[in-house]
């Protein structure tokens, strides 16, 4: 009864509205589907059987180009930096998750085309939301399509397409990997983040010089309001080879000078700065974002990316924002030339404050 109620909807739901179309006498007429044509997997038990194997073949060779991305991913390593090794590591690794994908694509639609159901229908959508009895019978529905489809009957095709797709997630996590510095033999702390944070360019007697161009500062041209983007004075001679970006993201810093009388300075760091100059990281504490914005008026220093906020005349003190810790200042003098200088590296690792709970 309630499948001849939906029937009724469906045909009031079919005629036309007066107050919204006009009737006409000679309406188009459906010209119904054309005559139905059996595959020849319909009629051939062997030509099915020959298209079951080739589907799961596909998909394993899939698996396959899975595994050859990740073993290609340590076969050719790009330690080296080199031109050969990383275009071979982009080749091969390339091949291999292409091959992934696309034999997962052309074997669902060879599993599509040759094997699932061919029956051909019009599917009679209701104009709102069915009863619940329809809801059931959409319940019936997806278990005759998996009826229809095979998957819970073709038990190779379904597992090899498992499979398939299970490993073709695996090379885009094993490149990851690549992000992350390697410890070696020689040098065992270079894929510690913790040790490569507390360690910078920055040591005794390195001079302070603008970002980019490398020049010298003199103390006597730093006047009060200004900021100056700093980095070590070997750094401008270290070339893109040889880490000049790594080392330059750990040893950015932003200079500021104050009247030394606002200089809120604890014990211990008074001698930290010169003549109200004072220097600290550029690297936010809180995801590591550039702390470049800096209000004269207030001696605020402010990170663009959410907005965390330091107070530059207390130790860069957190007084908004989700930062969890002060920016690290770099303790700073002059030479015999008057040159701006580095008395010491960073007392505390830059960077996020997470790198710090070891």
């Amino acid at each position: 009864m309630a499948h001849d109620d939906d029937s009724q909807a469906l045909d009031r739901a079919s005629q036309p509205d007066a107050g919204l179309s006009v009737a006409v006498s000679d309406p188009v007429q459906n010209p119904g589907l054309p005559p139905h044509r059996e595959r020849v997997t319909d009629t051939d038990p062997k030509a099915e059987k020959t298209a079951d194997r080739t589907v799961y073949t596909l998909f394993y060779l899939s698996l396959a180009g899975s595994i050859w991305a990740v073993a290609a991913y340590m076969l050719f390593p790009i330690e080296d930096q080199s031109l050969l090794s990383i275009r071979y590591n982009n080749l091969f690794i390339g091949l291999g998750i292409g091959l992934a994908l696309l034999a997962i694509g052309v074997g669902a639609i060879h599993w599509s085309k040759a094997l699932m159901s061919d029956k051909e229908h019009i599917e009679l959508r209701h104009p709102t939301r069915g009863r619940e009895s329809t809801r059931e019978a959409a319940i019936d529905a997806f278990a005759q399509a998996n009826e229809e489809s095979g998957f819970g009957r073709r038990t190779m095709i379904r597992n090899s397409l498992i499979a398939a797709v299970v490993a073709s997630i695996v090379p885009g996590i094993t490149l990851f990997r690549g992000l992350a510095p390697h410890s070696t033999p020689d040098d065992p702390t270079a894929g510690d983040p913790v040790h490569l944070l507390s360690h910078t360019m920055w040591e005794e007697g390195a001079r302070l010089v603008r970002d980019p161009d490398g020049t010298p500062i003199r103390a006597a041209d730093v006047t009060l309001g200004s900021a100056f983007h700093v980095i070590p004075e070997k750094l401008a001679t270290l070339s893109h080879h040889d880490g000049y970006l790594e080392e330059k993201a750990k040893a950015i810093v932003l200079m500021m000078r104050l009247r030394p009388e606002q200089l809120i300075e604890t014990d211990d760091r008074k001698d930290w700065s010169y003549d109200g100059i004072v220097a600290y990281s550029k690297v936010c504490t809180h995801v590591g974002c550039p702390v470049a914005l800096y209000e004269q008026q207030t001696h605020h220093l402010l990170c663009p990316c959410h907005q965390s906020q330091f107070d530059v005349t207390e130790h860069a003190r957190v007084i908004f924002g989700p930062a969890a810790r002060p920016l690290p200042q770099l303790p700073i003098a002059v030479d015999d030339e008057g040159y701006l200088i580095a008395t010491s590296d960073f007392h505390e690792p830059v960077g996020p404050s997470f790198w710090e709970r070891h």
